[in-house]
């Protein structure tokens, strides 16, 4: 299961709308090594500016990366992280995750970033099983 959903959320769930505010907290909640990635990376955008944040540090266990995984393959789950955080978030190899500032002037340096031809200059042999 990607989320440890509460009775209480998945009651919301039942009835119709769900408060994205509660829905983001258990995103957080339920996978803390993605939300703690995303988090960091939000901070270091803030701090250091620029075009975008990444990380390139595989995770340290498959739990990890399967947390990146959950979090980045689901148009749900991914579209309220960028909302909450505001920004846009890139993915690629299992776990190299960027932010990218709402800002239209990053627009072609995301575009590169998620490009067949970075995607294929981002592989290594250690990464062929994430």
């Amino acid at each position: 299961m990607s989320l440890d959903v509460s009775p209480a959320l998945l009651e919301q769930a039942e009835r119709g709308e769900v408060d994205e505010a509660d829905f983001v907290d258990c995103v957080r909640t339920s996978l803390p090594y993605a939300w703690e990635m995303i988090s960091s990376l939000v901070a270091q955008l803030k701090v250091d500016g620029g075009a975008f944040a990444d990380n390139q540090t595989p995770p340290p266990d498959e739990q990890a990366r399967g947390q990146l995984l959950r979090a980045l393959a689901s148009d749900a789950i991914r579209g309220a992280l960028q909302r909450h955080f505001g920004v846009r978030l890139a993915f690629q190899n299992c776990h190299r995750v960027a932010v990218f500032p709402l800002d239209s002037s990053v627009d072609e340096t995301l575009a590169r970033f998620t490009s067949v031809r970075s995607q294929l200059l981002n592989q290594s042999p250690e990464l062929r099983d994430c």
